[in-house]
């Protein structure tokens, strides 16, 4: 069966505008249809579904902002990218707070709208297939400030949510600042501990000579300045959930303790020789490779199996830049200051999108944080953000380069320079179409449209 055309709408009040972008768009494969106020626009909408709209901000009779409004309310699928003039940028950026994908400036360029495009169609493609992970989701309880709806987060909670109702141990796994402890508080509410405490022990940060006191307690007398009997976090938690963060920094000497009480349900305080027990679910977390650590003779075996009899790996913001966006959002939403609405514009969403974020979504808060201390007008720019690396040069000022010994501005056809360049970055990626697709920024589909059209050929 022949794949189904993209469909878009282009509105705009300009005849000119709209058949020089009918025509490109149809060159492109794409189905068009026009319409050149917002009532036309509005009565179109409830004719056809439409995959994309372009929208003109200002229009007749019904302005493009009420258009973009009609859409978010009835058709949430249909991804809306606004057309503006270069002085009506903060209102454009004020429509994709309203649910606009992005904006495209007039005049705009071929490449810059084709891209845009192909972007807003993937967003759909994405939320489509996402819808199905987020309704087996719906019926579960969410933990306050998990925020994605990337492929990789929705499946992780999606088997969070089958191993939540069970009193099996997890660890979960991850870098630091993914989030693991809000995945260990999804399990914790979707238990049948849910009504009980959720007690949190973090290992890296208690001295180890102390660790076993604030695991187990300990008895009075039972070392210096032990003035009075004290629970540990194991009677504490009894009867709910027990979530051990940084598992792997207990040292060799208190994990055969752990053990056994993982075993059996008891322990004893330090410096008591009275059994007790303490029925709690445990969930540990660690940034640590375990089996690494078990090789390396820092962490024992047996308390490894014991402890990961279900594993949840929590994907790093990396591999999930998809909900960058939607973490921006949130930040700017909950956790800033309130000084007004303080919104982001594209260029600096691009720049948080290039960044592969080594401190993850934590890393990502403090950016978002200080960048809208430091933002003019209440919104963020280009330069109110800071990273550790050159990237805002280069998204600023992309400076010409030699492609393939193909010198930029030499008096040669664009089409070899855009031969050149695709075969260049498909030779660095060691020919991996998916990878080159997404430097490019081109959909899989155009790139082996362009491979074939430039008789592009992987080198022996």
């Amino acid at each position: 069966m022949a794949e189904k055309k993209v469909s878009i709408l282009v509105v705009d009040d300009e005849t000119a505008f709209l058949q020089v972008v009918e025509s490109l768009l149809e060159n492109e494969g794409y189905s068009v249809s026009t319409a050149i106020d917002g009532v036309a626009a509005i009565n179109l909408l409830q004719q056809k579904t439409f995959d994309v709209v372009l929208l003109d901000i200002k229009l007749p009779r019904v302005d493009g902002i009420e258009v973009l409004k009609f859409i978010h309310e009835h058709f949430l699928n249909t991804q809306v990218i606004m057309l503006t003039g270069v002085h009506d940028i903060k209102t454009a950026v004020e429509c994709m707070n309203l649910g606009a994908f992005n904006y495209v400036t007039k005049p705009y360029s071929a490449d810059e709208l084709l891209r845009t495009i192909e972007r807003a169609v993937e967003q759909k493609r994405l939320r489509i297939e996402n819808k199905a992970l987020r309704s087996e989701l719906s019926r579960h309880v969410f933990a306050d400030n998990i925020i994605g709806e990337s492929k990789s987060m929705l499946e992780l909670l999606n088997i969070a949510a089958k191993v939540a109702p069970t009193d099996s141990p997890v660890l979960i796994q991850g870098a630091s600042g993914t989030g693991k402890e809000l995945i260990a508080h999804f399990v914790h509410k979707n238990s049948q501990r849910s009504d009980k405490q959720f007690v949190a022990l973090n290992c890296a940060s208690i001295p180890e000579n102390l660790l076993e006191s604030e695991l187990f307690g300990h008895e009075k007398g039972a070392f210096t300045d032990a003035h009075q009997t004290k629970q540990g976090i194991v009677e504490i938690a009894d009867g709910g959930t027990l979530f051990l963060d940084e598992i792997g920094e207990i040292s060799l000497t208190l994990q055969p303790k752990l053990l056994r009480f993982l075993q059996t349900g008891e322990f004893r305080r330090v410096g008591g020789n009275k059994t007790l027990r303490s029925d709690v679910r445990v969930i540990s977390a660690t940034n640590k490779n375990l089996i690494d650590e078990v090789s390396l003779g820092r962490f024992r075996e047996d308390l490894m199996y014991r402890i990961n009899v279900i594993t949840l790996n929590v994907p790093s913001l990396k591999d999930r830049k998809e909900d960058i966006p939607l973490l921006v959002d949130y930040f700017l939403k909950n956790r800033v200051r309130p000084r007004g609405l303080i919104m982001i514009e594209p260029k600096a969403l691009e720049l948080l999108m290039k960044y592969d974020w080594p401190g993850n979504v934590r890393e990502l808060e403090n950016v978002i944080e200080r960048a809208s201390i430091l933002c003019k007008d209440n919104l963020i720019r280009v330069e109110d953000i800071s990273l550790p690396i050159g990237l805002r040069s280069a998204i600023q000022k992309e400076a010409p380069r030699d492609v393939s010994g193909i010198q930029i501005g030499a008096a040669v056809p664009i089409r070899e320079i855009e031969k050149a360049h695709i075969a260049a970055v498909l030779n660095s990626v060691g020919w991996n179409k998916n990878v080159a697709a997404k430097i490019l920024e081109i959909s899989l589909k155009t790139l082996y449209t362009k491979i074939q059209q430039y008789n592009i050929t992987k080198p022996e």
